[in-house]
């Protein structure tokens, strides 16, 4: 299981990082270029290297991070969101991170979590899936960790849908999808019926790039996390699976971080392209983090 973890963190990471420099771009999947690349001059991740991530890898390493070193809780988290803001270490963050972390510094509460619907949050959901054995502790943690910067339910529901998904793949279970969307129509029925419309528009063979305008792909969990589970279930080919979440447009960066880290959690690092792994920003420092978490979770598991 230790090489689903890796592969799971390293595949969010991997996909993050081809998506950076397409982030709030149009679709552009008729002239899409496999690997790395620079933002465009005068974009907000413009001063970002090829193969470096984001703030949703930001964010999952910051939580991971936490959680391995046994001291994670929601006032720990949020004054290590507060320092991250404050000293101006975030990459184009999420608007409702940033206003959280904004409230933090004015107000100086432990946390003050914004009635948001954006996707900043879903990237915390990685670690909580791969650190607890038991999927309802997994997400309860999980929607508590979301708390802190997203207080809107449909946020909580993304990040829960999420968390069925990765562990899901992780265990091995036979349709990760359908727990996924399963899971969403309980929490949010919205939610529910806009993963149920992807999977039904990628079951009726309609072109990606129809698939992209029907689902939509901007920052709202309404469709990142639906388009996602649309690539997911329409590309097997990890290169092909990567490259276009990565130009899908929009919020493309957490997009294809969510098929990075479920391709990788499926399938195990090794099916994670090599020449992407050589060129990942901290590609060390994440893999360590995952066999961390893997003792974490094999210490829990322990004590069931």
């Amino acid at each position: 299981m230790l090489d689903r973890f890796k592969g799971c963190m390293l595949g969010a990471a991997i996909g993050d990082a081809l998506g950076m420099p397409n982030e709030s771009t149009s679709p552009n999947l008729q002239k899409m270029r496999y690997g790395y690349r620079r933002a465009y001059k005068g974009h907000p991740n413009a001063r970002l290297e090829p193969g470096q991530y984001t703030d949703d890898t930001q964010l999952m390493i910051l939580v991971g991070t936490l959680i391995a070193d046994g001291r994670f809780n929601e006032t720990r988290y949020a004054a290590a969101l507060k320092e991250l803001y404050s000293r101006g270490g975030f990459r184009f963050p999420d608007g409702s991170i940033s206003a959280a972390c904004e409230h933090m510094i004015r107000d100086n509460p432990t946390a003050t979590g914004v009635k948001s619907t954006t996707s900043g949050c879903l990237s915390l959901a990685i670690p909580f899936a791969l650190s607890y054995p038991n999927q309802s502790e997994c997400v309860e943690r999980a929607v508590r960790a979301c708390n802190v910067t997203h207080t809107h339910p449909a946020a909580h529901a993304a990040v829960s849908t999420l968390s069925v998904l990765i562990s899901s793949a992780i265990h091995g279970v036979s349709d990760p999808l359908q727990q996924a969307e399963q899971k969403a129509t309980v929490e949010d029925d919205i939610l529910g019926s806009r993963i149920r419309h992807a999977l039904m528009l990628q079951s009726e063979g309609v072109d990606t790039d129809l698939g992209i305008l029907k689902i939509g792909h901007d920052v709202s969990i309404y469709q990142t996390l639906p388009l996602a589970v649309f690539l997911i279930s329409r590309y097997q080919h990890p290169p092909d699976l990567l490259t276009v979440a990565a130009n899908v447009g929009g919020n493309t960066d957490t997009i294809a971080l969510i098929c990075g880290a479920y391709l990788g959690a499926s399938k195990g690092i090794e099916s994670l392209p090599a020449d992407l792994l050589d060129g990942l920003e901290d590609r060390q420092r994440i893999e360590l983090l995952a066999q961390r978490l893997h003792s974490v979770y094999n210490q829990k598991l322990e004590q069931v």
